[in-house]
């Protein structure tokens, strides 16, 4: 007879699952919000650029693309999918999108906008508007446009500037994006205050930045404390914890009391040389992207000693900067956001590796973090997330003798994931982080 102890490949940390609770809580206060008649707002994933300002104007704030890797996990998604093929949307468009256009569709003409009774966690209500971003994402404004067709309520397209490296280092290039981040955010300040009808708080957006940069400061020192040997947080936990600091989701003041307990049992755990796994043969870096949908696939691999210490930069926190001597609040923003993007661009620079903030991390994390190998997760629905890990496995393996795992699949459609085929190739993998660990011993590699 199987114990429950041995079923826990991977020894979770406790300070985990109150973080993981934010990301219920926000759903499901959303929902209740808007039932009380307060406004909520759909958002796209902005690295922090709006995020602050909607908080501080007391706005509930829902992530569509979070909500899709919720869709996932619960395993409704596909339901979200289907719907979305049969309103003609191609089924190579971004996963996260698909779900909710999908889920939209489903709430606007079938439940004539109320929230559709399988949604997980309450679901998404209907918004009072909707928040795009230039960041990244392929399908971005024309994703939310589609959005704000199903349910008539106006979407504002928010820039995010992140440059090339070389870009950035052109004289008075930063300054200027600097310049052009706080004139939109002004603009969009002005957009909020006549949505909603009241104006700024702007004592209490200061107080809401100022948590924010804190609260991903300390989750940088947490994910820090994974270059211990065994590492003593694995990917799951990583997953789980992020929203918190990523989408802002929950009260920022517990967020950041959360992250501290985070950091005390991680150091507890290094002190005492406890893993995250009961034996760590291999340690590895994962990117970009996880299939949602297929978690339980991390606990396979663990039992073979596969440790995941180190992840998907598109997730991670900014490099921390101090930022407290700039006294306007919306700039402070996006000196934050442009540090997300471009804090890794002076050494991707020394290192002659151009994909300065979607490449060059990697190289940082599998050196500094001492992985074996990689694995790279290439998206069928999502190009930004997946065309520079050929790159990457290149650029590991040339400078570092790290080997790399492709395998393919999605964020949401579970169609597209093959899990028994992916461990099928872990045996041979092993083999080859094997061989370049002797490989990197004779080069002089300390690992």
């Amino acid at each position: 007879m199987v114990t429950e102890e041995k079923k826990k490949v991977i020894n979770r940390l406790k300070s985990m699952y109150p973080l993981r609770a934010k990301v219920n809580e926000t759903y499901l206060k959303s929902a209740e919000a808007i039932k009380a008649g307060k406004p909520a707002v759909w958002v796209m994933l902005n690295f922090y650029y709006g995020d602050p300002i909607l908080k501080a104007m007391d706005v509930e704030v829902v992530y569509p693309e979070n909500y899709g890797a919720v869709a996932a996990a619960m395993g409704v998604a596909q339901r979200y999918l289907e719907q979305a093929d049969a309103d003609g949307f191609p089924t190579h468009l971004c996963g996260y999108s698909l779900t909710s256009l999908g889920y939209t569709s489903r709430m606007m003409k079938e439940f004539k906008g109320e929230v559709p009774p399988e949604a997980p966690f309450g679901g998404m209500p209907k918004p009072l508007f909707l928040l795009s971003s230039s960041a990244i994402c392929d399908a971005r404004y024309k994703w939310f446009q589609a959005l704000g067709r199903y349910m008539d309520v106006p979407v504002w397209p928010l820039e995010s500037p992140s440059p090339g490296v070389k870009e950035f280092f052109i004289e008075g290039s930063f300054q200027r994006m600097v310049d052009l981040g706080v004139k939109h955010l002004r603009d969009f300040v002005v957009f909020v205050e006549r949505m909603l009808g009241r104006k700024m708080d702007w004592a209490k957006l200061d107080e809401t930045v100022n948590l924010m940069i804190e609260v991903n400061r300390v989750w940088h020192e947490v994910n820090e404390l994974r270059k211990a040997k065994p590492c003593p947080m694995h990917s799951r936990d990583f997953w789980s914890a992020m929203p918190a600091a990523l989408f802002l989701a929950g009260d920022l003041k517990d967020s950041l009391q959360c992250f501290k307990d985070m950091y005390v049992e991680i150091k507890d755990r290094m002190n005492n040389h406890i893993g995250a796994i009961s034996e760590e043969k291999y340690r590895l870096v994962f990117a970009e992207l996880p299939p949602w949908h297929s978690l339980g696939f991390f606990d396979k691999l663990a039992e073979r000693g596969w440790n995941f210490v180190v992840e998907s930069f598109g997730y991670r926190p900014p490099i921390p900067i101090d930022l407290s001597q700039v006294k306007d609040p919306l700039e402070r923003i996006t000196r934050f956001s442009l540090q997300f993007f471009a804090g890794y661009y002076e050494d991707a620079r020394q290192q002659n590796v151009l994909g300065g903030s979607f490449a060059y991390p990697y190289l940082k994390y599998a050196r500094e973090w001492k992985c074996d190998g990689a694995m790279l997760h290439p998206l069928i629905s999502c190009r930004s997330a997946s065309t520079h890990l050929p790159y990457v496995s290149n650029m590991l393996m040339e400078k570092l003798k790290v080997p790399s795992l492709s395998i393919e699949g999605d964020i949401v459609d579970l169609r597209l994931f093959n899990p028994e085929d992916a461990l099928a190739k872990a045996e041979p993998f092993e083999e080859t982080m094997e061989h370049y660990r002797r490989v990197r011993k004779q080069e002089g590699f300390d690992w």
